[in-house]
Protein backbone atom coordinates (compact mmCIF):
# COMPACT_ATOMS: atom_id res chain seq x y z
CA UNK A 1 0.00 0.00 0.00
CA UNK A 2 2.60 2.95 0.99
CA UNK A 3 4.39 1.61 -2.12
CA UNK A 4 1.46 2.49 -4.48
CA UNK A 5 0.52 5.60 -2.57
CA UNK A 6 4.33 6.70 -2.58
CA UNK A 7 4.76 6.18 -6.70
CA UNK A 8 1.04 8.02 -7.11
CA UNK A 9 2.26 11.11 -5.16
CA UNK A 10 5.82 11.38 -6.67
CA UNK A 11 4.11 11.64 -10.33
CA UNK A 12 1.59 13.87 -8.61
CA UNK A 13 4.28 16.38 -7.50
CA UNK A 14 6.59 15.18 -9.93
CA UNK A 15 9.55 14.13 -7.55
CA UNK A 16 12.69 12.70 -8.99
CA UNK A 17 12.80 9.97 -6.48
CA UNK A 18 13.28 6.29 -6.57
CA UNK A 19 10.72 4.40 -4.03
CA UNK A 20 11.86 0.26 -3.22
CA UNK A 21 9.52 -2.35 -2.02
CA UNK A 22 10.12 -4.86 -0.37
CA UNK A 23 9.64 -6.65 3.43
CA UNK A 24 11.60 -8.45 5.73
CA UNK A 25 9.64 -11.41 5.46
CA UNK A 26 7.27 -10.63 3.00
CA UNK A 27 4.09 -12.75 2.40
CA UNK A 28 3.75 -14.75 -1.23
CA UNK A 29 1.07 -12.61 -2.22
CA UNK A 30 -1.08 -9.39 -1.78
CA UNK A 31 -3.97 -10.51 0.29
CA UNK A 32 -6.82 -10.16 -1.61
CA UNK A 33 -8.64 -7.61 1.03
CA UNK A 34 -5.69 -5.26 0.53
CA UNK A 35 -6.30 -5.51 -3.15
CA UNK A 36 -10.19 -4.92 -2.77
CA UNK A 37 -9.33 -1.90 -0.25
CA UNK A 38 -7.15 -0.42 -2.67
CA UNK A 39 -8.78 -0.69 -5.84
CA UNK A 40 -11.61 1.39 -4.10
CA UNK A 41 -8.53 4.04 -4.35
CA UNK A 42 -8.00 3.21 -8.11
CA UNK A 43 -4.68 1.40 -7.50
CA UNK A 44 -4.47 -2.33 -8.76
CA UNK A 45 -2.19 -4.15 -7.05
CA UNK A 46 -3.76 -7.88 -7.69
CA UNK A 47 -0.47 -8.47 -10.49
CA UNK A 48 1.88 -7.36 -7.57
CA UNK A 49 3.75 -9.80 -5.86
CA UNK A 50 5.63 -9.39 -2.38
CA UNK A 51 9.47 -9.36 -2.81
CA UNK A 52 12.15 -9.32 0.08
CA UNK A 53 14.51 -6.28 0.74
CA UNK A 54 17.99 -6.65 1.03
CA UNK A 55 20.36 -4.91 2.88
CA UNK A 56 21.86 -3.40 -0.26
CA UNK A 57 18.51 -1.95 -1.31
CA UNK A 58 18.15 -0.63 2.38
CA UNK A 59 21.61 1.02 2.50
CA UNK A 60 20.52 2.76 -0.84
CA UNK A 61 17.98 4.82 1.05
CA UNK A 62 17.84 7.90 2.77
CA UNK A 63 14.44 7.22 4.48
CA UNK A 64 12.86 4.16 5.06
CA UNK A 65 9.21 3.23 6.32
CA UNK A 66 8.14 0.00 8.24
CA UNK A 67 4.99 -0.96 8.74
CA UNK A 68 5.16 -2.32 11.45
CA UNK A 69 4.31 -5.92 10.76
CA UNK A 70 7.51 -7.35 11.12
CA UNK A 71 10.73 -5.91 12.28
CA UNK A 72 13.24 -4.34 10.83
CA UNK A 73 16.47 -6.76 11.10
CA UNK A 74 18.33 -5.21 8.13
CA UNK A 75 21.16 -2.91 8.45
CA UNK A 76 20.15 0.48 8.40
CA UNK A 77 23.01 2.65 9.14
CA UNK A 78 22.66 5.97 7.57
CA UNK A 79 19.22 5.61 6.86
CA UNK A 80 16.25 7.53 8.46
CA UNK A 81 13.52 4.66 9.90
CA UNK A 82 10.23 5.86 10.14
CA UNK A 83 8.18 2.51 12.39
CA UNK A 84 4.97 3.22 11.54
CA UNK A 85 3.77 0.60 13.84
CA UNK A 86 1.08 -0.02 11.43
CA UNK A 87 -1.69 -2.89 12.16
CA UNK A 88 -1.43 -5.96 10.09
CA UNK A 89 -3.96 -6.42 7.32
CA UNK A 90 -4.04 -10.22 7.53
CA UNK A 91 -7.07 -11.63 8.49
CA UNK A 92 -8.36 -8.48 8.98
CA UNK A 93 -12.25 -7.62 7.30
CA UNK A 94 -12.42 -5.14 4.42
CA UNK A 95 -13.37 -2.23 6.78
CA UNK A 96 -10.37 -2.74 9.23
CA UNK A 97 -8.37 -2.74 5.98
CA UNK A 98 -10.07 0.54 4.46
CA UNK A 99 -8.86 1.94 8.06
CA UNK A 100 -4.96 1.04 7.82
CA UNK A 101 -5.03 1.68 4.00
CA UNK A 102 -6.39 5.27 5.14
CA UNK A 103 -3.77 5.79 7.29
CA UNK A 104 -0.59 4.82 5.30
CA UNK A 105 -2.27 6.83 2.66
CA UNK A 106 -1.68 10.16 5.43
CA UNK A 107 1.66 9.06 6.27
CA UNK A 108 3.13 8.95 3.07
CA UNK A 109 1.78 12.21 2.30
CA UNK A 110 2.94 13.97 5.61
CA UNK A 111 6.49 11.75 4.75
CA UNK A 112 6.76 13.38 1.44
CA UNK A 113 5.69 16.87 2.95
CA UNK A 114 8.37 16.74 5.82
CA UNK A 115 11.43 15.12 3.23
CA UNK A 116 10.14 17.07 0.05
CA UNK A 117 8.05 20.01 0.70
CA UNK A 118 5.79 20.84 -2.15
CA UNK A 119 7.09 24.68 -1.96
CA UNK A 120 10.63 23.17 -3.24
Amino acid sequence: MATAFAKRERDRRDLDVEILTGGTHPAEHVHDVVVEAMAEKGIDLSNRTPREISHEDLRSCDHVATMGCSTLELDTEGVIVHDWDLEDPDGKDVETVREIRDEVERRVTDLLDRVMPRDR
